[in-house]
């Protein structure tokens, strides 16, 4: 029995942890949803007044009007970045890889902070238009909806790319070559070998966009107006302002059922399965009236790729041509990467106003970091609670990991789709769940809820990195331990853990960063005591840019490549080690 329930075993702490701090939150929100907070009746009153009253009709509009335009935008122009990648050779690819995993893990309020920067009326871009003589007057693109497409589609460019990278590396490079050898144009090869097979990863990548964008308000709020108020807004208006439980709970329960709806249709034809890069389990995918008006668009889309790829060949030639990928992907590299960079000079700077390029050379700003008891607090509090994070979400996230890697097929989905959920259902929604749970059980304002709430969220990039590892393991090792009398805890703590090493400390920085870097969480659980420092850069953004704030995403900046330099590092070291 013992045997038999050994990989249960090590699931069983991570899924009671999910089980208190995730399932049980976000179904108690669900409740709320449909009670009257005075009474606790039962009614559907609240979704009544969110779906009838103008004012909240138009937020739900604008809020998935924009996670759509984000997604169809990412996608668009992250595809062809995530082409010239896979076609690279891998030890080149992985340096490159690098330049998109830095805007990634780069935090959002830093990157947010540099647009609000290069985008101002007096600021990089418009400096740069007006002097190309490209507009005679500078454009006003921050606080309207321009802004917020251009600040979302940067901040989730990269998440499109990483996902749809794997399944495009996967696909089998003799299937174009066949198609080639037997006469099909350019055009055909493309969309009817290479994108057909490389659908699933662009759905996949799809998914994960409009679900994290649906939660979105860092951006909106920022580089946004009144007219680009999102959802995610109005549920901390409601909590925050006017205490009103009932209603926000409709709001983010309303949230909540657009990703599920969402994830449903997406499981039903390709498999939840592939969001990680594993193999689809979808029963019924790609079949019937959806297969066949799919086959129709490709082939449509092949013959018109065709025609314009043949009239551009005539026109400037092939080789030319050649060079139109490479040029587009460093584009996109400088898309994501510059916009970033720009903040670093600004953090230097002697004036006491944000310009680019900066007017002097100073360490002022540096120094108002260090010597501030309220910003060093901050970043202590911040790695504190982020060291405690990546422990405890390391050691539940692990084990598993492990579970799945030895345990059956039959409950091996089911465990997958539990520790995916937390990246799946929108932070919002995790955030106040937290809240609502935690106003009762006395940690609001603690640092052990804030450990909670992240590893919530860090749980499935530490789930899946160490899954990835575990796919390329030799359990004969384990066995051969086995075989010569040592005990279950002596095999893992001898000859497992030493093995997947690299994979463990990849996974540990991971959930380091994750917590590091969390502002959804901190606004709830923190209370407004517990500050940490994407907390405190939110106050001070919301009140007055100024150059201290230049200074501290510098040090965010260089903190969290660092870590994710040790992280790649060591995630493939471990991957080579294991395989």
């Amino acid at each position: 029995m013992t045997r038999r329930l050994g990989p249960a075993l090590y699931a069983a702490p991570a899924v009671a942890f999910l089980t208190v701090f995730f399932l049980y939150p976000v179904l108690k929100l669900l409740v709320l949803s449909v009670q009257i907070e005075s009474t606790g009746a039962l009614t559907l009153e609240h979704f009544e007044r969110a779906l009838t009253a103008e004012v909240y009709v138009r937020v739900l509009g604008i809020t998935f009007g924009i996670a759509a335009e984000t997604t169809l935008g990412a996608l668009l122009f992250g595809y062809p970045l995530a082409h010239w990648l896979a076609r690279q050779p891998e030890a080149r690819r992985g340096w490159l890889v690098m330049l998109v995993l830095i805007p990634f893990w780069t935090s959002y309020l830093v990157k947010t902070f540099a647009w609000m920067i290069t985008l101002d009326q007096s600021g990089v871009m418009n400096r740069a238009l007006v002097w190309s003589g490209l507009t005679p007057t500078p454009i006003d693109v921050l606080h309207g909806r321009a802004g917020v497409r251009i600040g979302m589609i940067h901040a989730m460019l990269p998440l499109a790319v990483l996902t749809m990278l794997p399944v495009m590396i996967a696909v089998d490079r003799q299937l174009t070559r066949a198609a080639a050898t037997l006469g099909a144009p350019a055009g055909q090869i493309f969309w009817r070998v290479h994108f057909h097979l490389a659908l699933p990863g662009v759905a996949a990548a799809g998914l994960l966009v409009f679900i994290t964008s649906l939660g979105f308000f860092i951006t909106p709020a920022l580089l946004g107006g009144p007219r680009e108020t999102m959802l995610a807004q109005l549920v901390i208006s409601q909590v925050q302002e006017m205490m009103n439980w009932s209603f926000a709970g409709a709001l983010a329960t309303m949230m909540l059922l657009a990703a599920l709806v969402t994830c449903c249709v997406y499981d039903r034809i390709f498999g939840l399965s592939t969001v990680a890069g594993q193999s689809s389990g979808a029963a019924g995918g790609g079949a019937g009236v959806l297969r066949r008006a799919g086959l129709v668009v490709l082939s449509t889309l092949a013959s018109v790729h065709t025609e314009i790829a043949g009239a551009a060949a005539r026109l400037v030639g092939r080789r030319a041509l050649g060079w139109l990928l490479p040029a587009y992907a460093a584009l996109i590299l400088l898309f994501l990467l510059v916009p970033t960079l720009i903040v670093v000079p600004m953090g230097f700077t002697d004036s006491t106003f944000l310009s680019f390029p900066p007017p002097g050379f100073s360490l002022r700003w540096f120094d108002t970091y260090f010597e501030s008891p309220l910003w060093l607090g901050a970043t202590v509090r911040s790695f504190a609670v982020a060291l405690g994070t990546a422990l405890l979400a390391t050691l539940l996230g692990s084990f598993a990991a492990l579970a799945l890697a030895r345990g059956g097929s039959r409950w091996g989905s089911v465990l997958f789709g539990l520790f995916l959920a937390p990246m799946i259902v929108p932070r919002i929604v995790v955030a106040l769940g937290l809240f609502y749970l935690f106003a009762q059980l006395g940690l609001v304002a603690t640092e052990a809820g804030m450990i909670i709430g992240h590893t919530v969220l860090a749980l499935p990039f530490v789930f899946i990195t160490v899954a990835a590892v575990l796919k390329g393991y030799d359990w004969r090792l384990d066995q051969a331990a086995a075989t010569l009398g040592a005990s279950r805890p002596r095999v893992l703590m001898e000859v497992t853990v030493p093995l997947l090493k690299g994979g463990l400390v990849a996974a540990f920085l991971f959930a380091f960063i994750t917590s590091f870097d969390d502002l959804t969480v901190a606004l709830f659980v923190s209370g407004g005591i517990t500050v940490t420092l994407p907390k405190q850069m939110w106050d001070d953004m919301i009140l007055q840019l100024n150059p201290t704030l230049a200074a501290v995403s510098t040090v965010v900046l260089v903190l969290v490549t660092a870590l994710l330099v040790l992280a790649e590092w060591m995630r493939r070291r471990g991957a080579d080690r294991s395989a």
